[in-house]
Protein backbone atom coordinates (compact mmCIF):
# COMPACT_ATOMS: atom_id res chain seq x y z
CA UNK A 1 0.00 0.00 0.00
CA UNK A 2 3.32 2.23 0.24
CA UNK A 3 3.55 2.68 3.62
CA UNK A 4 7.90 2.95 4.17
CA UNK A 5 9.07 0.88 7.38
CA UNK A 6 10.77 3.45 9.67
CA UNK A 7 14.55 2.64 9.71
CA UNK A 8 14.18 4.40 13.69
CA UNK A 9 11.88 1.84 14.51
CA UNK A 10 11.23 -0.79 13.13
CA UNK A 11 7.69 -1.15 14.16
CA UNK A 12 6.78 1.64 13.21
CA UNK A 13 4.61 2.21 9.43
CA UNK A 14 4.57 5.53 7.44
CA UNK A 15 2.83 6.86 4.39
CA UNK A 16 2.87 10.53 2.97
CA UNK A 17 0.31 11.08 0.02
CA UNK A 18 -0.52 14.65 -0.86
CA UNK A 19 0.68 16.22 2.23
CA UNK A 20 -1.83 13.52 4.43
CA UNK A 21 0.07 11.59 6.77
CA UNK A 22 -0.63 8.02 8.31
CA UNK A 23 0.60 6.31 10.55
CA UNK A 24 1.18 2.59 11.86
CA UNK A 25 2.65 1.20 14.60
CA UNK A 26 2.43 -3.04 14.78
CA UNK A 27 3.45 -5.16 18.36
CA UNK A 28 2.73 -8.73 16.83
CA UNK A 29 -1.34 -8.73 15.84
CA UNK A 30 -1.89 -5.35 17.79
CA UNK A 31 -1.84 -2.77 15.65
CA UNK A 32 -2.10 1.41 16.45
CA UNK A 33 -3.64 3.35 13.08
CA UNK A 34 -3.65 6.87 13.28
CA UNK A 35 -3.45 10.34 10.62
CA UNK A 36 -4.26 13.20 9.23
CA UNK A 37 -7.26 11.88 7.05
CA UNK A 38 -9.96 9.66 8.01
CA UNK A 39 -10.76 8.16 4.46
CA UNK A 40 -7.06 7.20 4.42
CA UNK A 41 -7.35 5.49 8.00
CA UNK A 42 -10.09 3.26 6.98
CA UNK A 43 -8.60 2.54 3.78
CA UNK A 44 -5.93 1.08 5.32
CA UNK A 45 -7.75 -0.91 7.96
CA UNK A 46 -10.48 -2.20 5.16
CA UNK A 47 -7.11 -3.74 3.63
CA UNK A 48 -5.52 -5.25 6.60
CA UNK A 49 -9.77 -6.90 7.23
CA UNK A 50 -9.57 -7.98 3.91
CA UNK A 51 -6.36 -9.87 4.17
CA UNK A 52 -6.20 -11.05 7.71
CA UNK A 53 -9.69 -10.67 9.29
CA UNK A 54 -8.96 -7.84 11.89
CA UNK A 55 -11.12 -6.64 14.60
CA UNK A 56 -11.57 -2.59 15.02
CA UNK A 57 -11.73 -1.79 18.74
CA UNK A 58 -12.23 1.93 17.92
CA UNK A 59 -10.74 4.80 19.51
CA UNK A 60 -7.42 3.81 21.40
CA UNK A 61 -8.10 3.68 25.26
CA UNK A 62 -6.12 0.24 25.83
CA UNK A 63 -2.68 -0.89 24.28
CA UNK A 64 -0.21 -3.29 25.48
CA UNK A 65 -1.19 -2.99 29.43
CA UNK A 66 -1.25 0.85 28.60
CA UNK A 67 -4.61 2.82 29.48
CA UNK A 68 -5.50 6.20 27.01
CA UNK A 69 -7.60 8.52 28.27
CA UNK A 70 -8.47 11.72 26.05
CA UNK A 71 -9.06 14.65 27.61
CA UNK A 72 -9.59 18.38 26.06
CA UNK A 73 -6.44 19.26 27.40
CA UNK A 74 -4.95 16.28 25.69
CA UNK A 75 -4.24 12.49 26.22
CA UNK A 76 -3.20 11.09 29.54
CA UNK A 77 -1.35 7.37 29.42
CA UNK A 78 -1.82 5.17 32.70
CA UNK A 79 -0.80 1.97 34.05
CA UNK A 80 -3.59 2.15 36.48
CA UNK A 81 -5.18 -2.05 35.71
CA UNK A 82 -1.72 -3.26 35.82
CA UNK A 83 -0.64 -1.28 38.92
CA UNK A 84 -3.89 -2.64 40.60
CA UNK A 85 -2.83 -6.19 39.86
CA UNK A 86 0.93 -5.54 40.31
CA UNK A 87 -0.38 -4.89 43.88
CA UNK A 88 -2.12 -8.06 44.11
CA UNK A 89 0.34 -10.13 43.66
CA UNK A 90 3.03 -8.54 45.26
CA UNK A 91 2.38 -10.58 49.00
CA UNK A 92 3.53 -7.29 50.61
CA UNK A 93 2.03 -5.33 53.09
CA UNK A 94 1.83 -2.00 51.38
CA UNK A 95 -0.67 -0.53 53.42
CA UNK A 96 1.17 2.16 54.89
CA UNK A 97 1.78 5.43 53.07
CA UNK A 98 5.19 6.19 51.40
CA UNK A 99 5.62 9.80 49.68
CA UNK A 100 8.44 9.12 47.85
CA UNK A 101 9.88 5.59 46.26
CA UNK A 102 12.98 5.73 48.22
CA UNK A 103 14.26 7.33 51.60
CA UNK A 104 16.43 10.66 50.88
CA UNK A 105 20.11 9.22 50.90
CA UNK A 106 19.00 5.63 50.75
CA UNK A 107 22.48 3.60 50.14
CA UNK A 108 21.83 -0.48 49.23
CA UNK A 109 24.74 -2.70 49.71
CA UNK A 110 25.12 -5.82 47.36
CA UNK A 111 26.38 -8.06 50.09
CA UNK A 112 25.55 -7.04 53.38
CA UNK A 113 22.33 -8.61 54.87
CA UNK A 114 20.71 -11.50 55.24
CA UNK A 115 19.53 -13.30 51.81
CA UNK A 116 16.20 -13.23 50.70
CA UNK A 117 14.96 -16.65 50.44
CA UNK A 118 12.54 -16.02 47.28
CA UNK A 119 14.62 -14.45 44.56
CA UNK A 120 12.63 -15.10 42.00
CA UNK A 121 9.74 -13.43 43.51
CA UNK A 122 11.74 -10.32 44.05
CA UNK A 123 12.76 -10.86 40.39
CA UNK A 124 9.27 -10.85 39.23
CA UNK A 125 7.80 -7.61 41.01
CA UNK A 126 11.01 -5.50 40.34
CA UNK A 127 10.53 -6.97 36.57
CA UNK A 128 7.01 -5.60 37.05
CA UNK A 129 8.25 -2.13 38.02
CA UNK A 130 10.73 -2.11 35.46
CA UNK A 131 7.31 -2.25 32.91
CA UNK A 132 5.39 0.13 35.09
CA UNK A 133 8.20 3.21 34.61
CA UNK A 134 6.85 3.18 30.64
CA UNK A 135 4.59 6.14 32.20
CA UNK A 136 6.02 6.67 35.40
CA UNK A 137 9.24 8.43 34.99
CA UNK A 138 8.97 9.01 38.72
CA UNK A 139 9.84 5.24 39.28
CA UNK A 140 12.84 5.08 36.84
CA UNK A 141 15.45 5.76 39.62
CA UNK A 142 14.36 3.01 42.16
CA UNK A 143 13.89 0.66 39.38
CA UNK A 144 17.61 1.26 38.35
CA UNK A 145 18.40 0.70 41.84
CA UNK A 146 16.41 -2.78 42.87
CA UNK A 147 17.41 -4.10 39.10
CA UNK A 148 20.88 -4.09 40.28
CA UNK A 149 20.59 -7.17 42.74
CA UNK A 150 18.57 -9.45 41.36
CA UNK A 151 21.52 -12.23 40.97
CA UNK A 152 21.27 -12.22 44.89
CA UNK A 153 18.71 -9.99 46.69
CA UNK A 154 18.92 -9.71 50.65
CA UNK A 155 16.40 -8.82 53.11
CA UNK A 156 17.71 -4.87 53.06
CA UNK A 157 16.71 -5.35 49.35
CA UNK A 158 12.99 -6.53 50.13
CA UNK A 159 12.38 -3.64 52.54
CA UNK A 160 13.61 -0.92 49.80
CA UNK A 161 11.73 -2.98 47.38
CA UNK A 162 8.61 -3.00 49.45
CA UNK A 163 9.05 0.71 50.29
CA UNK A 164 8.49 1.61 46.46
CA UNK A 165 5.44 -0.34 46.45
CA UNK A 166 3.73 1.43 49.21
CA UNK A 167 4.67 4.34 47.18
CA UNK A 168 2.98 2.67 44.03
CA UNK A 169 0.05 2.13 46.36
CA UNK A 170 -0.17 5.68 47.59
CA UNK A 171 0.07 6.73 43.98
CA UNK A 172 -2.27 4.18 42.09
CA UNK A 173 -3.72 6.28 39.20
CA UNK A 174 0.19 7.92 38.32
CA UNK A 175 0.38 8.68 34.48
CA UNK A 176 1.75 11.22 32.28
CA UNK A 177 -0.30 14.30 30.04
CA UNK A 178 0.30 14.63 26.35
CA UNK A 179 -0.92 17.97 25.89
CA UNK A 180 -2.75 19.11 23.15
CA UNK A 181 -0.70 22.31 21.86
CA UNK A 182 0.99 22.71 17.86
CA UNK A 183 3.81 24.80 20.02
CA UNK A 184 6.06 21.98 19.93
CA UNK A 185 9.55 22.43 21.14
CA UNK A 186 12.06 19.61 22.27
CA UNK A 187 13.83 20.04 25.63
CA UNK A 188 16.25 18.02 27.06
CA UNK A 189 17.40 17.66 30.79
CA UNK A 190 20.95 15.94 31.64
CA UNK A 191 22.49 14.87 35.34
CA UNK A 192 24.23 12.78 36.67
CA UNK A 193 24.94 11.87 40.55
CA UNK A 194 28.67 11.34 40.85
CA UNK A 195 30.04 8.04 42.20
CA UNK A 196 26.68 7.44 44.09
CA UNK A 197 26.72 3.85 43.97
CA UNK A 198 28.34 2.38 47.04
CA UNK A 199 29.22 -1.03 46.03
CA UNK A 200 31.09 -0.04 42.59
CA UNK A 201 31.57 3.98 42.69
CA UNK A 202 30.10 4.21 39.69
CA UNK A 203 28.14 7.21 38.74
CA UNK A 204 24.13 7.40 37.87
CA UNK A 205 23.53 9.00 34.53
CA UNK A 206 19.67 10.55 34.05
CA UNK A 207 18.18 12.40 31.20
CA UNK A 208 14.63 13.20 30.43
CA UNK A 209 13.26 14.84 27.15
CA UNK A 210 9.86 16.85 26.67
CA UNK A 211 8.25 17.56 23.67
CA UNK A 212 6.37 21.02 24.97
CA UNK A 213 5.95 20.63 28.34
CA UNK A 214 5.03 16.31 27.98
CA UNK A 215 7.61 13.72 28.85
CA UNK A 216 8.28 11.54 26.23
CA UNK A 217 11.99 9.81 26.83
CA UNK A 218 13.93 9.28 30.02
CA UNK A 219 16.44 7.26 31.47
CA UNK A 220 18.40 6.25 34.81
CA UNK A 221 20.89 4.49 34.38
CA UNK A 222 24.61 3.47 36.34
CA UNK A 223 27.32 4.92 33.69
CA UNK A 224 29.38 1.51 32.74
CA UNK A 225 33.21 2.97 33.81
CA UNK A 226 34.22 5.14 36.97
CA UNK A 227 34.27 8.99 36.29
CA UNK A 228 37.34 10.63 37.73
CA UNK A 229 35.47 13.80 38.42
CA UNK A 230 31.44 15.10 38.53
CA UNK A 231 32.41 17.59 35.76
CA UNK A 232 33.39 13.88 33.53
CA UNK A 233 30.49 11.78 35.06
CA UNK A 234 27.89 15.41 33.75
CA UNK A 235 29.70 15.02 30.63
CA UNK A 236 28.68 11.15 29.97
CA UNK A 237 25.15 12.16 31.34
CA UNK A 238 24.78 15.16 28.21
CA UNK A 239 26.58 12.49 25.96
CA UNK A 240 23.35 9.98 26.79
CA UNK A 241 20.95 12.44 26.47
CA UNK A 242 22.25 14.16 23.55
CA UNK A 243 22.47 10.60 21.57
CA UNK A 244 18.45 9.76 22.70
CA UNK A 245 17.90 13.87 21.03
CA UNK A 246 19.43 12.83 18.07
CA UNK A 247 17.28 9.57 17.36
CA UNK A 248 14.08 11.52 18.38
CA UNK A 249 15.02 14.22 16.04
CA UNK A 250 15.14 11.85 13.37
CA UNK A 251 11.73 10.01 14.31
CA UNK A 252 9.65 13.08 14.99
CA UNK A 253 11.23 14.82 11.57
CA UNK A 254 9.60 11.38 10.32
CA UNK A 255 6.64 12.18 11.73
CA UNK A 256 5.95 15.89 10.18
CA UNK A 257 7.28 17.51 13.27
CA UNK A 258 10.15 19.79 12.17
CA UNK A 259 11.85 23.21 13.16
CA UNK A 260 12.88 21.65 16.50
CA UNK A 261 16.37 22.40 16.37
CA UNK A 262 18.51 23.47 17.87
CA UNK A 263 17.42 21.42 20.99
CA UNK A 264 18.61 23.28 24.53
CA UNK A 265 20.20 20.22 26.42
CA UNK A 266 19.86 21.60 30.22
CA UNK A 267 22.92 20.99 32.78
CA UNK A 268 23.48 22.29 36.15
CA UNK A 269 27.36 21.67 36.15
CA UNK A 270 29.44 24.73 34.31
CA UNK A 271 32.27 22.55 33.72
CA UNK A 272 30.39 19.91 31.86
CA UNK A 273 29.18 22.38 29.58
CA UNK A 274 32.35 24.20 29.44
CA UNK A 275 33.75 20.76 28.51
CA UNK A 276 31.08 20.01 25.94
CA UNK A 277 31.92 23.76 24.00
CA UNK A 278 35.31 23.66 23.93
CA UNK A 279 36.52 21.59 20.93
CA UNK A 280 40.29 21.52 21.67
CA UNK A 281 41.92 18.54 23.10
CA UNK A 282 42.64 19.18 26.92
CA UNK A 283 44.86 17.44 29.40
CA UNK A 284 41.87 16.99 31.36
CA UNK A 285 39.52 15.13 29.00
CA UNK A 286 41.88 12.87 27.42
CA UNK A 287 41.37 9.62 29.39
CA UNK A 288 37.69 10.35 27.80
CA UNK A 289 36.50 7.65 25.84
CA UNK A 290 35.68 9.36 21.97
CA UNK A 291 32.03 8.15 22.18
CA UNK A 292 31.67 10.68 25.02
CA UNK A 293 32.45 13.35 22.86
CA UNK A 294 29.33 12.66 21.02
CA UNK A 295 28.17 16.17 22.69
CA UNK A 296 30.69 18.28 20.87
CA UNK A 297 30.11 16.92 17.28
CA UNK A 298 26.05 17.92 17.54
CA UNK A 299 26.90 21.28 19.19
CA UNK A 300 29.07 21.78 16.11
CA UNK A 301 26.29 20.63 13.48
CA UNK A 302 23.69 23.25 15.48
CA UNK A 303 21.82 19.66 16.27
CA UNK A 304 21.99 21.03 20.33
CA UNK A 305 22.82 24.25 22.11
CA UNK A 306 24.22 23.50 25.89
CA UNK A 307 22.38 25.59 28.51
CA UNK A 308 23.12 25.77 32.24
CA UNK A 309 19.83 25.84 34.38
CA UNK A 310 20.09 25.38 38.44
CA UNK A 311 20.26 22.55 40.19
CA UNK A 312 17.39 23.02 41.93
CA UNK A 313 15.52 23.35 38.88
CA UNK A 314 17.11 20.55 37.25
CA UNK A 315 14.36 17.96 35.94
CA UNK A 316 16.54 14.95 35.30
CA UNK A 317 17.46 15.42 39.39
CA UNK A 318 14.40 12.87 39.37
CA UNK A 319 16.35 10.19 37.58
CA UNK A 320 19.65 10.00 39.73
CA UNK A 321 18.87 10.01 43.16
CA UNK A 322 16.43 9.74 45.80
CA UNK A 323 14.81 13.12 46.80
CA UNK A 324 13.11 14.62 49.96
CA UNK A 325 8.77 14.24 49.22
CA UNK A 326 9.23 18.72 48.61
CA UNK A 327 11.94 18.28 45.86
CA UNK A 328 10.09 14.54 44.30
CA UNK A 329 6.64 16.27 44.04
CA UNK A 330 7.81 19.55 42.54
CA UNK A 331 9.91 17.59 39.99
CA UNK A 332 7.14 15.04 39.16
CA UNK A 333 4.64 18.45 38.12
CA UNK A 334 7.24 19.98 35.95
CA UNK A 335 7.97 16.73 34.24
CA UNK A 336 3.76 17.16 33.74
CA UNK A 337 3.14 13.95 35.54
CA UNK A 338 -0.77 13.45 35.93
CA UNK A 339 -2.72 11.54 38.99
CA UNK A 340 -6.71 10.99 38.43
CA UNK A 341 -6.94 12.33 41.76
CA UNK A 342 -5.73 15.58 40.03
CA UNK A 343 -7.52 17.96 38.10
CA UNK A 344 -5.59 18.57 34.68
CA UNK A 345 -3.70 20.79 35.54
CA UNK A 346 -3.16 23.70 32.45
CA UNK A 347 -1.12 24.20 29.98
CA UNK A 348 1.93 25.53 31.45
CA UNK A 349 5.61 24.95 32.43
CA UNK A 350 5.49 26.62 35.60
CA UNK A 351 4.81 24.61 39.17
CA UNK A 352 1.66 25.08 41.69
CA UNK A 353 1.96 26.74 44.88
CA UNK A 354 0.15 23.52 45.99
CA UNK A 355 3.65 21.62 46.00
CA UNK A 356 4.42 23.35 48.76
CA UNK A 357 1.79 21.06 50.97
CA UNK A 358 4.27 18.38 50.71
CA UNK A 359 7.36 20.01 52.53
CA UNK A 360 6.65 16.87 55.13
CA UNK A 361 9.16 15.10 57.48
CA UNK A 362 10.65 12.48 55.69
CA UNK A 363 10.97 10.45 59.06
CA UNK A 364 7.78 8.82 59.62
CA UNK A 365 7.90 6.59 55.93
CA UNK A 366 11.53 6.20 56.04
CA UNK A 367 11.19 4.05 59.48
CA UNK A 368 12.59 0.37 59.15
CA UNK A 369 16.04 1.69 56.84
Amino acid sequence: MGYEQSKNDYSLFIKRTNGLLTIAVVYVDDIIVTGSNEEKISRFKEHLHSVFNIKDLGVLNYFLGIEVSHLQAGIVITQKKFTKELLLDCNLDVSRIAKTPLPANLKLLAYEGELHSDPEHYRKIVGKLNFLSHTRPDLAFSVQTLSQFMQQPRLYHVKALQHVLRYVSHTLGQGIILYATDQLSLIAYSDSNWASCPNTRRSVTGYVLLLGISPISWKSKKQPTISKSSSEAEYRAMAAASSETTWLIRLLTKLCVLNLKPVALHCDNQSAIHIGKNHVFHERTKHIELDCHFTREKVLEGLIVLTYTPAAEQHADIMTKALSSFQHNKLKSKLGMYSDVDTVPSLRGDVSDDTAECATSDDEYAEGF
